[in-house]
Order: C-alpha cells, then sequence, then structure tokens
C-alpha cells in the first residue's frame, strides 16, 4: 500500500495544486502571447507564490502530525517518479490527440504538441502556467524531503553543503513564481506548443530530475567543505542569478515601457520602424545571456552539495547546455524569419551567442 501511495503522490499533489491554482485568489494580467490566429492578447490569472507556500505547509503540517514521516518522498522517489512518468505521458497523449494536426507527422505533434495556449475559463487555468507550477512545486517538495533524509540519517553531522544547496534551490523556486509574470513574456510561453516535451517535460522531467543533484547525495556524509568555498559557490549561484533573472527583467521591463530605465540603464534599441530590438545591458552582452545565467546557477548548485568527482550531480548542469544551446539555435533562426534584415544588424551590434567574448 506504501509503495501504492508513493506511485499516487504526484498526482494526489498535481489534483491539490489546480484545486488550489481555481480557489486561491490571484490576479489577472496580460500576458505577451496572443490567441491563435488573432493578435489579442492572453490573460492570465497568477497566484503561483500563494499556491506554492499553501502546499509546502500542508506537507509540513502532515509530517508534522507524524501521518507521513519527513522524509517520505525521498523513501518512495522511485515509486513517486514512476507514477509521474505515466501521468506525464497520459496528460500529453490526452492534449495531443483530440486536436487538429500541426507537423505532418504524429512522432512530431506528440513531441512538440498541437496547441499552442490552451486555457480554461477565459485563462483561469492556463496549461503552460500550471504545467510549470506543478513542476516547481513538486520540486520543491522533493528537495525538502531528500535534504530532511540526509539530516535523519546525519543528524548533527548533517553536511552544511547539501543543506545550502537545498536553500540555494529553494530561493530558485520562489523567485520564479515570484516574477511568476515576468515569465510570461519568456520564449516557452510564446513560442511553444504543448505537448509531451512541455506536458512530460513540467509533470515528471523538471520535479525529479532537477533535485538530481540532492537526490544522488542525500545518503552520503558530510563532504566536509571548507566554509570559504561554499561562500564561493553560493555566489557563483547569485552570479547565474543575477544574470537570468536580470536579463528577463530587464526585457518585460523593455516590453511593457520601452522607455523606462532598469538598474539605472536607459534602454537602448534599434528599429525598422515596425519592430524594435534591446541592445544594450544585459541583452547587449550576449543574445542569450539568461541562458549562461541558467547554466551557471546550476553549477553553483552542484557544486554545493560538496562531490565534485560525482557524475550525476553535474547532470542537472549538463541538462541545461544540451537543452539551451540547440534553443538558442532555433531561436536566433526564429528572431532571423521574424525581424528580416533588422535581425542582421542586431547581429553586428550583439556578436555573442550566449557566453560574451567566447561564444
Amino acid at each position: 500500500m506504501e509503495q501504492i501511495a508513493g506511485f499516487l503522490a504526484p498526482v494526489i499533489i498535481y489534483a491539490y495544486i489546480f484545486l488550489l491554482n481555481v480557489l486561491v485568489p490571484g490576479r489577472w494580467v496580460t500576458g505577451y502571447a496572443t490567441k491563435t490566429n488573432s493578435t489579442e492578447k492572453l490573460r492570465y490569472r497568477l497566484n503561483g507564490i500563494q499556491v506554492l507556500f499553501i502546499v509546502v505547509l500542508t506537507w509540513a503540517l502532515i509530517c508534522h502530525a507524524g501521518f507521513l514521516p519527513w522524509d517520505w518522498l525521498y523513501t518512495y522517489r522511485w515509486q513517486g517518479l514512476a507514477g509521474a512518468v505515466i501521468f506525464g505521458l497520459i496528460f500529453s497523449l490526452v492534449l495531443v490527440l483530440p486536436n487538429t494536426p500541426v507537423k505532418g507527422s504524429f512522432f512530431a505533434d506528440f513531441y512538440l504538441g498541437r496547441l499552442e495556449n490552451p486555457q480554461l475559463w477565459s485563462g483561469r487555468i492556463d496549461a503552460k502556467m500550471w504545467l510549470y507550477l506543478v513542476g516547481a512545486i513538486m520540486l520543491q517538495l522533493n528537495v525538502l524531503s531528500f535534504a530532511m533524509h540526509h539530516c535523519l540519517l546525519y543528524g548533527t553531522q548533517s553536511s552544511t553543503g547539501i543543506l545550502l544547496s537545498t536553500g540555494l534551490l529553494t530561493f530558485f523556486l520562489i523567485d520564479y513564481l515570484t516574477f511568476e509574470e515576468v515569465h510570461l513574456y519568456t520564449y516557452d510561453l510564446f513560442a511553444e506548443r504543448v505537448g509531451f516535451k512541455l506536458g512530460w517535460g513540467c509533470i515528471a522531467f523538471y520535479p525529479y530530475f532537477y533535485a538530481i543533484p540532492q537526490w544522488s547525495t542525500a545518503a552520503l556524509p558530510d563532504a566536509n567543505t571548507p566554509t570559504p568555498l561554499l561562500i564561493l559557490y553560493a555566489l557563483i549561484f547569485f552570479t547565474g542569478w543575477s544574470l537570468s533573472r536580470g536579463a528577463n527583467l530587464q526585457k518585460y521591463f523593455f516590453k511593457k515601457d520601452p522607455k523606462r530605465t532598469f538598474l539605472g540603464i536607459a534602454p537602448e534599441a534599434i528599429t525598422d520602424g515596425n519592430k524594435t530590438l534591446l541592445v544594450n545591458g544585459f541583452w547587449g552582452l550576449s543574445r542569450h545571456i539568461n541562458y549562461l545565467g541558467e547554466i551557471v546557477m546550476a553549477t553553483g548548485i552542484v557544486l554545493c552539495v560538496g562531490h565534485p568527482l560525482l557524475l550525476w550531480p553535474w547532470l542537472y548542469p549538463l541538462y541545461y547546455v544540451a537543452l539551451l544551446f540547440p534553443r538558442q539555435i532555433d531561436d536566433d533562426k526564429r528572431c532571423a524569419l521574424k525581424y528580416g534584415p533588422l535581425w542582421n544588424e542586431y547581429l553586428k551590434r550583439v556578436p555573442y551567442r550566449i557566453i560574451p567574448g567566447i561564444y
């Protein structure tokens, strides 16, 4: 029965998140993406940060009352992963099969999706935002449970590095949902469809694979990483966070108000009289400086756990490299079609793709 419960845990938690997403008060905002075959902007109802805190509080109360051990999600992590994998597959099929083919190949449609921006109740629930919400919250519960398993094993001998990495990943998730509106202006929200890549990715891959630094080290003893090194690793994380969050915020404010100064940086842009591209500040460093930030953040988290020669934690930042470098190429092709000659001028102003001065 415990193993069955572990298998069903992700679905139960996702259903709870869905219910809270519907019922908890939120604010309505207008996004950047448009309705299919229309210029009308989509509306979204955002309450992610409230839902995160309610779910974590619920989990803490259940564990504190003794209904579940604090490390229950760690104990049944493989069963939970299996349940998430199956549910993600079913979810993807349900969203793809009934809808009109797009690519001419079922496998391409299944992977990339057919619907651009599925919503329920005029935006009260948006499929993409809900997917990112369930992924973020399930990841948060996993890393907290994995850290608690380590603490229950080692008590006062617990690893400061593992606790620090858990804190940094928690900061990352709280930050993401605090700036939920900003992500309405990112590539995923306006360029991708909802299929296996996004659906299964957020339901199964995101909440379990992103926890791999804690997953692979929770049962290991303290690596006794010197405090100065831990401080350095935290600084690496926050350097990456500054690049990613700064770039996304600068783009967000520019799209909302092209004349608004951000962090003392007056926006500089090039235009063809119709379309406009930002070319200074974070976006003057490279064309995808936010991708570099994501990779650097993940590197800081992996270094903190204190086992630099262990392969498994490094799969986290390596995944970002495998995901974001090809995405940058696709995004550049998409922008070249969208902006035409203006994009060629932009390439001269901002020659580096991701890493300033190198690539």
